[in-house]
């Protein structure tokens, strides 16, 4: 009998920023699910996916945050590469978006592909078909996976910025006693 790996997909990630979004507040998968567009079965199998990676604590109610801003520090622009496309109308990420688009002027917009988008840039696929509905109505979101792009796009003066901006959104919050004991 095989065993099964279990790895982590794409939408994991965008589901675990957008738990970030909460402050620490409950939250259930049903209006979680809505907000990104995702079925609820995609959602309870990310949920699973994010414990099992230690991403989630055991109850599955809390983001272990030092753990998902190592992954996004040294591991997403591996597991998640992404190289600009063609240009396409659609929805500023990585530098040109903010918080980013504020501290760096670049000539070389990214945008996601988006019919719904009012900027011209280079395609950058997102980490989940749906992103592009879900930043619309949530501008914490729309920042976070911004930044997490301009981990996977970014020059290094880009990179180095982002890691500092999602390390002031991510790990701002007091530590869970799981998360200073990985520190120790």
């Amino acid at each position: 009998m095989k065993a099964k790996q279990t790895t982590i997909s794409p939408q994991d990630i965008v589901v675990l920023l957008k738990i970030i979004t909460y402050n620490n507040q409950h939250w259930e998968q049903a209006p979680i699910s809505d907000e990104l567009y995702m079925s609820q079965s995609e959602i309870s199998k990310s949920v699973a996916r994010s414990k099992f990676s230690g991403l989630l604590d055991p109850s599955g109610k809390k983001v272990r945050r030092l753990a998902l801003m190592e992954l996004l520090q040294y591991g997403v622009a591996y597991v998640f590469p992404q190289q600009p496309g063609p240009m396409v109308r659609g929805i500023p990420t990585a530098h040109s978006a903010p918080p980013l688009s504020d501290v760096i002027v670049s000539n070389e917009p990214y945008v996601w592909p988006s019919a719904k988008g009012k900027a011209r840039g280079q395609s950058i696929t997102p980490l989940y078909p749906s992103v592009v509905d879900a930043v619309q109505k949530d501008e914490k979101l729309h920042e976070l996976l911004a930044l997490v792009d301009a981990l996977r796009v970014g020059r290094a003066r880009e990179k180095e910025i982002a890691i500092k901006e999602l390390k002031s959104r991510i790990l701002d919050e007091p530590y869970s006693q799981d998360e200073r004991l990985l520190l120790i």
